[in-house]
C-alpha cells in the first residue's frame, strides 16, 4: 500500500510514454482520409534504406568512444579527490559540477568556438606561428563531436566512481603496501578491481543517453556526425511523420538494451573464467 502510489506515477510517467511510443510505431496514414492502420511500413521503411542503419551503427561507435573517454578521463580526477584531497573534497566536487551551472547549449556552443576556423586553437596555433592556415579538421567530424560529448557527460562518470572510490577500505590499500605491494599493484590489485562496478556504471550512464543525442552532432559533428537522434528529431519534426519518428526511436532503445545486455554477460564470463 505504500509503494502503490509511487508504482501508479512510474507507470504513468515513464511506462504510459513508452507504450504510446511503440504503439505510433506500427501506425501508417493511408489515402486522402488520413485514416490511421497498423502496419509495419515504418520499420520496413528504416531497415530499407542503408543510411539509416549506417548512422545507427555510428551512433553505437561514438557512443562507446565517448563512455570509454569520458571514464578515462574521469578516473584520473575521482582517483585524486577521494585519496589526495584532505578537507576540501565538497569544493573540488563543486568546480566539477561548475559547468553545470550553464545550459548544456552553451556548453556545446564553447566548444564549438574553441574548435572552430577561427577559433581559440586556431588563433593560438596562428599567434605562436606554428601554423599559417587554420585547421579545418578540428571541427564538424566524429572527433570533435566526441570530444565535446565526453567533457559534457564527465561530471556524470566521475561522481560515481568518486563514491566508489571513497567506500574502499583504507586498511586494505595499507596491508597490500605492507605485504611489498608497490603502488601500482596494489592500484591493479585492490583499488581498482574494488571500484570495477562503479566504473561499468559510468560507462553504462555514459553510452546510454549520449546515443540518442542530437543537439552535439548537429552543432559540431556535421554532416559526417550526424547520430541516430539527429534522425528522430528530423522525423518528428521536419518531416512530421511521426510514426517514422517513433519507429526509429523504438529500433534505437531495443537495440541499445542489446548492446548493454551482451556488455554485461561479457563481463560476467570475464569474471567467472578470471575466478
Amino acid at each position: 500500500m505504500l509503494l502503490s502510489p509511487v508504482l501508479v506515477l512510474m507507470i504513468l510517467a515513464l511506462v504510459s510514454p513508452l507504450l504510446l511510443l511503440v504503439g505510433q510505431s506500427f501506425t501508417v496514414e493511408t489515402g486522402e482520409s488520413h485514416e490511421t492502420i497498423l502496419s509495419l511500413a515504418n520499420y520496413q521503411t528504416f531497415f530499407a534504406k542503408p543510411q539509416y542503419l549506417t548512422v545507427l551503427s555510428r551512433s553505437l561507435i561514438i557512443s562507446t568512444l565517448v563512455a570509454f573517454a569520458t571514464v578515462l578521463l574521469a578516473y584520473p580526477a575521482a582517483y585524486f579527490i577521494a585519496f589526495h584531497v584532505g578537507q576540501n573534497k565538497v569544493k573540488w566536487l563543486i568546480l566539477i559540477t561548475l559547468p553545470f551551472w550553464t545550459s548544456y547549449l552553451l556548453r556545446v556552443f564553447s566548444w564549438k568556438l574553441i574548435l572552430g576556423y577561427n577559433g581559440v586553437i586556431n588563433s593560438g596555433l596562428k599567434w605562436v606561428g606554428v601554423i599559417e592556415q587554420p585547421l579545418e579538421f578540428l571541427l564538424y567530424n566524429n572527433s570533435a563531436v566526441v570530444l565535446t560529448l565526453a567533457h559534457a557527460w564527465a561530471a556524470f562518470a566521475i561522481l560515481p566512481i568518486f563514491v566508489s572510490l571513497q567506500k574502499i577500505d583504507k586498511s586494505l590499500i595499507e596491508a597490500a603496501h605492507d605485504l611489498g605491494e608497490n603502488s601500482l599493484a596494489t592500484f591493479l590489485r585492490v583499488t581498482l578491481p574494488l571500484s570495477m562496478p562503479d566504473v561499468v556504471a559510468a560507462l553504462l550512464l555514459v553510452f546510454i543517453p549520449t546515443v540518442g543525442d542530437y543537439v552535439t552532432p548537429k552543432l559540431v559533428g556535421g554532416p559526417n556526425g550526424m547520430m541516430i537522434g539527429s534522425l528522430v528529431q528530423v522525423a518528428f519534426g521536419r518531416l512530421d511523420n511521426w510514426p517514422l519518428g517513433a519507429a526509429i526511436s523504438v529500433v534505437s532503445m531495443v537495440t541499445v538494451t542489446f548492446v548493454v545486455c551482451l556488455f554485461l554477460l561479457g563481463l560476467d564470463r570475464i569474471k567467472k573464467l578470471a575466478v
